[in-house]
């Protein structure tokens, strides 16, 4: 007989993001703005000065000290990930029993509950209300009534780009004090309501941080967690020892470290996804076909609409790439050029389909 697969990854496929050659890429909520030369050749020459044979800082101590700095905390609750994604992974893999409950949010980052799975740990998916909000005290109710030890959600949320107030969020922490509270904040740099530098004061949650949005990274992988001393000694002694390669550290240092650059960019692309926003408010008033544009607290927008798979296609034909989910439509800020392209189509597009 041959080796049999486990049931848990039997059946799974390779995450299948968008291919091909697109003249119009806004699927994947990447920023638009390209690094300066002068940021990469500081990178590239940092890296050239250090010794390549050798490992790279298992604590990434440098790039932990400038996130900290940037975003007002302490690098001592700082812990470094080769993406966000990979602590989720481990967050997930490490601090839950297979017979636990991990509970994630219907809709949110489908990545939570696909970790949830490989491990098999006992994943469930809480509702949100017909408006996309959440009902925390519903949620808090339920956690403690079925002894749920895990809660993961992004906020704002990935991809409905509603946003929970910081009091909403941290009440709901104190509200779970037996359940472990992950907050993944990628796209909290164009809202206002983070709870970041609150993080260490809690013994039961987990801020996650990522540079691939506003700081324009995506391709280096660099991600961050925050939490109190007890979490973050666990985080750090169950992630690999060199989880973030030196070419990563050393260009994360020195964009986090340019506080004026990356709070211009976020500025920049903030007021991209305000004129996308209008734009397609603009075709909402026109075009009834579009059921919904949600208010956006990210870098993407969010449409409702029974047309939704036709609209992808019919963008795609015009070489132009977006996110298609079921009823709904994803669309990310792009540069002015590329969100004049997308709303000229999309209005073709609906008029047609009218």
């Amino acid at each position: 007989m041959s080796y049999e697969l486990n049931a848990k990854i039997r059946e799974l496929s390779p995450y299948q993001p968008i291919s091909g050659s697109y003249r119009i890429r806004l699927d994947a909520n990447e920023s638009f703005l390209s690094l300066p030369r002068e940021l990469v050749e500081r990178a590239a020459l940092d890296v050239l000065n250090n010794q390549i044979n050798r490992y790279p800082d298992p604590y990434a101590e440098k790039l932990c000290g400038a996130f900290a700095r940037f975003y007002g905390t302490q690098a001592r609750y700082v812990t470094a990930g080769n993406g966000s994604d990979e602590l989720i992974s481990l967050i997930t893999g490490a601090f839950f029993q297979p017979e636990e409950e991990l509970i994630t949010l219907e809709q949110d980052f489908s990545m939570y509950h696909f970790y949830g799975s490989v491990y098999g740990v006992k994943t469930s998916i809480f509702p949100k209300n017909p408006d996309l909000t959440v009902d925390t005290v519903s949620l808090a109710e339920y956690i403690n009534r079925s002894g749920s030890r895990g809660l993961i959600f992004s906020n704002p949320c990935n991809p409905t780009s509603l946003c929970m107030e910081r009091r909403q969020v941290l009440r709901l922490v104190e509200q779970v004090p037996d359940c472990l509270v992950v907050v993944d904040e990628a796209y909290m740099d164009f809202a206002d309501e983070s709870i970041l530098r609150s993080a260490h004061l809690c013994d039961n949650l987990i801020v996650l941080k990522t540079c691939s949005k506003a700081v324009g990274l995506a391709a280096v992988r660099l991600g961050f967690a925050v939490a109190g001393d007890r979490l973050t000694k666990a985080l750090r002694a169950v992630k690999s020892p060199y989880n973030v390669n030196e070419l990563t550290q050393s260009v994360g240092y020195q964009v986090l470290s340019d506080q004026a650059y990356v709070v211009d960019c976020t500025e920049k692309i903030i007021r991209s996804r305000d004129a996308l926003y209008g734009g397609l408010m603009n075709l909402y008033a026109t075009h009834r076909i579009l059921q919904t544009v949600y208010p956006t607290s990210t870098n993407f927008v969010y449409i409702r609409t029974r047309y939704a798979k036709a609209i992808f296609q019919a963008l795609l034909e015009r070489s132009i790439a977006i996110r298609y989910m079921g009823d709904y439509l994803r669309i990310c800020a792009g540069t002015k050029e590329e969100n004049q392209a997308v709303l000229e189509a999309l209005d073709e597009i609906l008029t047609a389909l009218e």
